[in-house]
């Protein structure tokens, strides 16, 4: 920086000079940000609020798509394989992303029977959802160790909307053709499932939200692991309808399924796919869905479904349940491939993984899939496999495609108290969160507060008003931290040309009739009272002078009044109509009360926002400063504490 023009060396030893300044030192003249621009700007562009419409900048980036190399790289973009296939180290991953694969897919298929409970649809539909989801993200996604497939939150959440928008009767005698129609009607009520729409959540939001649902997922599962049949209980506190439920009819449970569940989740953990077998051959060779009446699996189609096109009618009825779903698909993929990508040292696109789960539920919906979404168990399973690509998804799809043609038979009769098992089962990680508690409360105790309603939320509602209330809550923790923040008061640290808040040292210097106060929040209208009385405190403007708020550096009331005030805008990460109208309000007020405001490092968003409302018409552009050094140089000059030709910024 030594070449902008204006640049001078330290004053001579027979200078005078009122600030100590760093050793070897070079100064130069205050930078506006007109200044700036004509010295560091593109003088071809126009300055920013005169510059080219969005809209129109993005039309142009579109209309360059339709050329042929634009064209390709928008492929590329669309399409990862076609960027990291060509660099596949085929010998050192394929073994790995092979037993991945084939691993994960043996566990999706009693996975995806079992999440199929918790849906109230057949179980053959959990094993579609654990193939065409599989292959379709391993086509779109950018998550190289992501696996996804049936979800268990999302299972639960799905199997209350398809209660409540496609009831059973009551008799519970229906012939095959009206349970395939009700079946088929259950599905296609989310084919419309709005996956685009997801968001991210934060974390403490995410993890209360999987904890609580599990102990909805085990409480559901009562019935089917005492073999008594009982309606499914949805809206607020069905885990309390349900458990009163259970211990109503605990005297009718069956011994037989009573039995098979305790044996299954004695071998669940540490033989899960072969607790599968053996359950379904003891099953075949006693004959227990004859003799006591085991409900068992049955017959699973071969083959694929048929796709079925939704009816655009049924969109108002899924809507409000489509969106909470969505929601927790996108964060809860989007996370886990976040973390798994900073471990292994790689990227992901954000954008590129809403378009691969909003795809992957849109398309497999029409295939008789429910909603899915990336799995903590699975995902982790095919990283201790091996897995380091997408390409395990093929292999564990193959899994999955073997039992759709072939295999399916083997599971005739497989006791659905051995499926209400692994799903309980499956629950034991979400559950296990909860040992993250205490290191949350030493962390944050705003998060400690976020995860603690979110759960009581969860457990004491339902799933959808849990997330609803974390949600909500969340937001109110980042509003009500916006309104708390301290304007700090700065002071120029001796021998440097650091500012720093005057409450951290009592050696930094104060000039008399300057103020340089910092504001670290966004001002919009829900901060713009407190950055009122702040700044009225500060200044002695008006009554918020008589009363001292919590800031960083409270001025001395014998000091002589300020004369000259610089706004460091640097945390003002946007400001909205009402924000910026209380800064064209100061400026006013300001100038009534003979006080030179300056701005300095006003972002280009705010600043912009600032112009519209009129604050050029209170101030002139040389009162708008890159920096707080720039500006603070520029009220050192107009208070006369250094001569004409003494320096002002160090550089």
């Amino acid at each position: 920086m030594s070449g902008i023009p204006g640049a001078r060396t330290c004053p001579g030893p027979g200078e005078a000079s009122d600030l100590k300044s760093p050793l070897g030192a070079k100064f130069r003249e205050p930078l506006t940000e007109t200044r700036f621009q004509q010295l560091f700007g593109d003088a071809e562009q126009e300055p920013e609020l005169l510059a080219e419409p969005r809209w129109s900048r993005l039309w142009r980036r579109r209309a360059s798509a339709c050329s042929g190399p634009g064209a390709w790289r928008l492929l590329l973009a669309r399409l990862p394989p076609l960027r990291w296939l060509p660099h596949y180290r085929w010998r050192a991953w394929l073994l790995g992303d092979a037993v991945a694969g084939l691993t994960v897919g043996i566990v999706h298929v009693p996975q995806g029977m079992a999440f199929a409970l918790l849906t109230s649809v057949p179980p053959v539909f959990g094993l579609y959802t654990s193939f065409f989801p599989v292959l379709i993200y391993t086509l779109l996604g950018t998550g190289r160790h992501l696996s996804t497939g049936t979800f268990a939150v999302l299972s639960l959440m799905t199997g209350s909307a398809v209660e409540r928008l496609v009831p059973e009767p009551l008799s519970g005698n229906l012939s095959g053709i009206e349970r395939e129609q009700l079946d088929a009607q259950r599905l296609g009520m989310f084919a419309l499932q709005l996956g685009v729409l997801a968001t991210f959540l934060s974390e403490p939001v995410v993890k209360a939200l999987t904890s609580g649902a599990a102990l909805h997922v085990l409480v559901s599962q009562l019935p089917s692991l005492l073999g008594v049949p009982l309606p499914r209980q949805i809206g607020c506190f069905a885990l309390f309808k349900t458990l009163a439920a259970v211990l109503t009819a605990l005297p009718s449970s069956s011994p037989a399924e009573l039995t098979i569940s305790a044996l299954s989740l004695a071998l669940l953990v540490p033989v899960k796919e072969l607790n599968v077998l053996l359950a379904s051959v003891l099953c075949f060779t006693s004959s227990l869905d004859t003799r006591y009446n085991v409900q068992i699996v049955g017959l699973l189609p071969g083959g694929f479904p048929q796709p079925l096109l939704p009816s655009l009618a049924e969109l108002p009825r899924i809507l409000a349940d489509s969106l909470p779903m969505a929601l927790v698909t996108f964060a809860v993929s989007a996370s886990l491939a976040s973390i798994y990508a900073d471990k292994y040292s790689y990227t992901i696109d954000s954008n590129q993984e809403l378009l691969a789960h909003g795809v992957s539920n849109l398309v497999s919906s029409l295939f008789s899939c429910f909603p899915n979404s990336a799995t903590l168990a699975t995902t982790s399973l095919l990283v201790d496999a091996g897995g380091n690509t997408q390409l395990a998804g093929l292999f564990s799809c193959m899994v999955v495609l073997s039992v759709l043609l072939w295999l399916g038979p083997l599971f005739y009769y497989l006791p659905k108290a051995v499926l209400a098992c692994i799903n309980i089962s499956s629950m034991r990680q979400m559950f296990f969160q909860m040992r993250e508690l205490p290191q949350l409360w030493r962390i944050s105790r705003v998060d400690f507060a976020v995860w603690t309603v979110t759960w009581v939320a969860v457990v004491t509602l339902s799933v959808d008003l849990g997330l609803a209330v974390g949600v909500v809550f969340s937001m109110m923790t980042v509003v009500c931290r916006t309104q708390r923040v301290q304007c700090l008061a700065l002071g120029l640290a001796e021998g440097t040309e650091l500012y720093r808040p005057l409450r951290e040292s009592h050696k930094l210097l104060q000039v008399p009739g300057l103020c340089i106060l910092s504001y670290p929040a966004p001002l919009y209208f829900g901060t713009r009272g407190q950055f009122r009385r702040v700044l009225e405190w500060h200044l002695g403007l008006g009554e918020g002078s008589k009363e001292a708020p919590k800031t960083g550096g409270p001025p001395d009331a014998a000091a002589e009044p300020v004369r000259v005030v610089v706004l460091d805008c640097g945390g003002v990460t946007f400001a909205d109509a009402a924000g910026a109208r209380e800064v064209v309000q100061l400026a006013s007020r300001c100038q009534d009360a003979g006080i030179h405001l300056l701005l300095a490092q006003c972002n280009a968003s705010v600043l912009g926002t600032l112009t519209q409302a009129g604050l050029l018409d209170r101030v002139t552009p040389e009162q708008l400063f890159v920096s707080v050094q720039d500006a603070a140089a520029h009220a050192l000059e107009r208070l006369e504490l250094s001569g004409p030709k003494t320096c002002t910024v160090w550089v």
